[in-house]
């Protein structure tokens, strides 16, 4: 499918405009894919995201601050989401030794079981983008960095 078809749109003002709405489309095509499988085990990209970014810093637990910077989406409301997985016992908090005006948040056993039951859906994840060489996955890459400048 192209494009054009997708969306149902014959023609673009110019071949950036084409570029910025195939991208945002696609963005949007991958995110729902993701979502699917997320949804099985009933958490949100967001929260996967979070669970993600814990378990890479495990045992060492992280500030909702230190979360929101690696966070793929920035514009998240990271101590809401953070609050949703502790009720979900994914994640815990507890006030940091260090500085107690902070959080420290860490994610629990039940959280990287979670991790590793979803791990084994990588492949599942991974066929997303199947229809690329990885020759092509590589310009892709290459591509996007050198958009984001």
């Amino acid at each position: 499918m192209t494009l054009e078809k997708d969306i149902s749109q014959r023609h673009f003002r110019n071949l950036n405009q084409k570029s910025m709405v195939n991208l945002i489309y696609t963005y949007h095509w991958v995110v729902e894919k993701i979502k699917d499988l997320l949804s099985t085990e009933g958490i949100t990209l967001q929260q996967y995201n979070i669970l993600r970014i814990l378990r890479g810093s495990f045992p060492e637990p992280l500030s909702t601050l230190r979360i929101r910077e690696r966070m793929l989406d920035k514009m998240s409301d990271t101590s809401r989401i953070v609050d949703r997985l502790v009720v979900k016992g994914l994640a815990q908090k507890n006030i940091s030794k260090t500085d107690k005006r902070l959080v420290d948040v860490m994610i629990t056993d039940e959280g990287r079981a979670l991790l590793a039951k979803l791990d084994l859906h990588n492949d599942e994840l991974d066929s997303i983008a199947n229809t690329l060489s990885e020759d092509e996955m590589n310009i892709l890459n290459n591509l996007l960095d050198k958009l984001r400048g």
